[in-house]
Parts: structure tokens; sequence; C-alpha cells
């Protein structure tokens, strides 16, 4: 089973109450061979809600409690990042996920960039928060980009 973020199979999820329809990560959730999942959802917030970014490192900064989540406004939302992280960790093991596909570049699912946390549009390498904790438990987490090019 296939574990995918949720805005990659169209379900309008996002921050900004969008999605990112990825047309191969619909027919995997179609033919039932992935399971759809949003971090930040799980966590608890609401959809939409406030832009967030990583302060002071990236996923596994958070995770070691040496960085935070803070939304554009600087509300502290990290205790959401972590809690819809352990759930989605969760779902990746009670699904069996043998493989893992999020939305880079998300404070949440990103598996090679993030934001800079500095609210400019600019990235930095690294995990979101969920894409961190699943890598630490032995999943194989990959971008849509990544996705794309693993299908060619």
């Amino acid at each position: 089973m296939i574990l995918v973020s949720s805005c990659l199979a169209g379900l309008k999820v996002r921050y900004n109450g969008t999605h990112c329809l990825d047309e191969k990560v619909a027919k995997l959730i179609e033919e039932k061979k992935a399971v759809a999942v949003c971090p930040e959802v799980l966590g608890g917030l609401s959809t939409p809600r406030e832009p967030a970014e990583i302060i002071g490192g990236d996923g596994n900064d958070v995770l070691d409690g040496k960085a935070k989540v803070v939304t554009e406004n600087g509300k502290d939302v990290t205790e959401h990042f972590l809690r819809g992280a352990y759930a989605t960790l969760e779902v990746a093991k009670k699904v069996g996920a043998t493989l893992v596909v999020l939305k880079e570049n998300s404070p949440s699912c990103g598996s090679t960039m993030v934001y800079s946390g500095e609210f400019n549009g600019q990235k930095i390498a690294g995990d979101g928060v969920t894409s961190a904790l699943l890598k630490r438990n032995g999943f194989k987490v990959i971008s849509e980009e990544q996705f794309v090019k693993e299908l060619s």
C-alpha cells in the first residue's frame, strides 16, 4: 500500500483550501493501491489555515525540540504538526505502507525541501515534520516529483 498526501489526491486540504491534484496519485487511490492522509488536518488544524513554516531548522530539528513550526503571524503550531506526524505514522503502520509520497516543500510533508522559515518563498534542504518522523521509523518517503520519475 502507498500512503499519499491528501492534497495530491485532489482533496482541498492545503493551508489555502486548495489541492495539488496529481493524476497518477488519484489513479492509485481509485485503484485502491493508495491511502490519502493530511498530517496537518490529523493534527487538528483547520482548512483553510494560516501558512506555517519551520523556524530554526527542519522537521528533524522539530522532532528533537530544537526548532518549531510557526504561522506567518507568529502563532506556534508545533504541537499540531507533531500530533499530525504521529497520527500519520500510525496510519502508515496500520496500512502497511511500502512507500510514502508526500507534497514537497510542506512543513509537514517536504521530503527533500522545506520553506526557510522566513516567509519569503526561499527553500532549504530538509524534511518536514511528518516526513522526518516516517523516515526515522524506516518508511521510504519521496516527493511527488520523485514519484513521477520512479514511474517513468
